[in-house]
């Protein structure tokens, strides 16, 4: 009876356990089989509604993930290359076996498992090494071995930047094979790795400043891209699709290199708000002056031979001064300067006044307005009607007034023409004492290549004219103007000004150089230039900002040639201070038109 008992209490202990343990587990498990089975069904749904539904397959030329419609460029434009099917297969295996011959998932965010990847890889590394030596390899050796198969200088560096780039591109690439308003799996993964490594890697331009974590992110991406290549492998879309954006994205940025070019020249034809404002300040002073008080006293006869003669031709107050005050800061004879400015009527007043204010100590100032010579007229129409550029810098007629130099100062014999961009840093007066040769122009040359301020002819003259090409030889050095010392007596006994007017006139029929008063200076002053040192002038402050230090130090005048002008906000910051520090801002007028530096 008690053998009976023991046997129903161990039955019924028996299954109990039966019934909570081994019937839950059971049940838990196919549970779990059958969340997988439908998990990965879906999965394949989703993939496959991607793979088969050619209809919404709309390959369109948009912009790297826009919807724009774009253009495909000429097919002359570019070569199609036969792409192998099996590459990105082979991707696809090698990332595969990896990762472990899985697939990595969304939920993979941890660097354990790229970290342990990381360390394979290096020993993997070092045992190669060691085999092809055929003995084991110091640590150190390793190193050695690896710079050694470092890819030589011709090759890009910084290749893992050029991969993730491309990644990311491909991967707008395929976005725009999905259907529209997809929401797949597969285009939730592709945006959310387009949006990781954008976020990653978007400032980074070296492989150096990589993080690790942007390697994870670019491992990961790769993976996805072969899942999209699998459901998608037409490589000839790809291509178009590539192809297309390649174009567009040429397209745009071609397009804001114009754009930047036009806005920057217009800025360079502008006058700024605060120069403006002096020189209405100014004008304004100057006409409340009773008349017999707005004529600037003179210390010296006018015509001194035996003075040091400037000209500036200009319409700029504020550049003026600082020409004129560098100038006279830096002569060892100050009281020997004799300072001709000439203007336009409509900014005589104001130059007139600053002088006025502000006289150039020992130095003689004489303004001069453009009408008081009327024999120009003429001239000046016809350079107009010639110079049918929109810049004002070309059709203006101080730009030309260089010419007539000889006859607007008959009774000199030298004299020193000034653009009103440069700024004076050592004695100019030596200059006087510089040999001519029987020539009328000196001046510094711009025909070094290596040279910033690098000119040659052909560049501003058409030698495709059989006139041009059979008397200027297209090789011949050029020179530039800013600072130049001029023979009036040799010029006018060679009658240089009437050549200038033969090839102004010649040049209405015909074009035979771009606009400006350079070219035209290079072909009236041809094989009667006289070189100067380079010490004496320097160029390219106001468009090249890799003049070298050395140059501007020892440079007795340098120039702001080009579009970035030191008074302008466009200006290059590193050569400011130089042109700064010859303007006293403390000056009422300055303050008033909140002219700061």
């Amino acid at each position: 009876m008690k053998r009976f008992r023991r046997c129903s209490v161990r039955r019924f202990i028996l299954s109990l356990l039966v019934v909570c343990v081994v019937i839950p587990i059971f049940v838990l498990s196919q549970h779990i089989i059958n969340l997988t089975s439908e998990g990965s069904r879906s999965n394949i749904e989703d993939l496959s509604a991607i793979k088969y539904r050619k209809d919404f397959l709309n390959l369109r030329s948009t912009d790297q993930g826009d919807d724009t419609d774009v253009n495909e460029p000429p097919s002359l434009v570019y070569k199609d290359e036969k792409v192998s099917d099996g590459s990105l297969d082979k991707e696809v295996k090698n990332e595969e076996r990896r990762y472990g011959g899985g697939i990595v998932t969304l939920s993979e965010k941890n660097g354990t498992k790229y970290e342990s990847e990381e360390n394979r890889q290096q020993s993997e590394t070092k045992n190669s090494l060691s085999a092809s030596e055929g003995k084991k390899v110091p640590e150190g050796d390793v190193h050695q071995q690896n710079r050694e198969l470092r890819p030589p200088l011709g090759r890009a560096v910084d290749q893992k930047v050029k991969e993730i780039k491309d990644q990311v591109i491909r991967a707008k690439a395929y976005l725009n094979f999905a259907p529209p308003n997809s929401n797949s799996h597969l285009v939730k993964e592709l945006k959310m790795r387009i949006k990781e490594l954008e976020h990653v890697a978007s400032d980074t331009t070296r492989d150096s400043n990589l993080s690790k974590r942007a390697l994870q992110r670019s491992s990961l991406m790769e993976v996805t891209l072969s899942k999209a290549h699998r459901v998608y492998p037409d490589c000839n879309a790809m291509v178009k699709k590539l192809r297309a954006m390649t174009y567009n994205a040429e397209e745009l940025v071609l397009a804001r290199k114009k754009e930047t070019t036009f806005l920057v020249q217009l800025v360079g034809r502008t006058t700024p708000k605060g120069l403006h404002c002096l020189s209405m300040r100014l004008t304004a002073e100057y006409f409340a002056l009773e008349p017999e008080n707005r004529k600037i006293p003179s210390q010296k006869d006018l015509h001194d031979a035996d003075s040091y003669h400037f000209a500036v031709f200009s319409d700029n107050v504020l550049a003026c001064s600082v020409v004129v005050q560098s100038t006279i800061a830096t002569a060892r004879e100050p009281e020997r300067i004799i300072f001709h400015i000439v203007t336009d009527s409509l900014n005589f007043p104001a130059i007139s006044m600053w002088f006025l204010l502000y006289p150039p100590g020992k130095a003689t100032i004489d303004i001069q307005s453009i009408d008081k010579f009327k024999w120009l007229s003429n001239n000046i129409d016809i350079t107009k009607q010639k110079e049918d550029s929109p810049d004002t810098r070309y059709t203006s007629a101080l730009n030309h007034l260089r010419f007539y130099l000889p006859d607007m100062f008959p009774k000199l014999d030298k004299i020193v023409l000034l653009d009103h961009d440069v700024i004076v840093q050592r004695d100019l007066t030596e200059l006087w004492n510089i040999e001519m040769m029987g020539k009328t122009n000196g001046a510094v040359e711009t025909c070094q290549v290596d040279d910033p301020s690098y000119r040659s002819m052909d560049m501003f003259i058409n030698f495709s004219d059989p006139l041009v090409a059979s008397k200027f030889d297209v090789d011949a050095c050029t020179w530039a103007f800013g600072m130049n010392i001029f023979d009036l007596q040799e010029w006018r006994r060679r009658k240089l000004t009437r050549d200038y007017e033969d090839y102004l006139l010649l040049g209405k029929q015909r074009p035979l150089w771009k606009a400006g008063s350079l070219p035209l200076g290079w072909i009236t002053f041809y094989n009667n230039t006289v070189r100067l040192d380079r010490k004496w002038h320097v160029l390219g402050l106001g468009y090249q900002s890799g003049v070298k230090q050395p140059d501007i130090d020892q440079a007795a005048v340098i120039h702001y040639d080009g579009i970035m002008k030191p008074w302008l906000d466009v200006g290059l910051e590193k050569y400011k201070h130089y042109w700064r520090r010859q303007i006293n801002y403390s000056l009422p007028f300055l303050q008033q038109c909140n002219i700061q530096q």
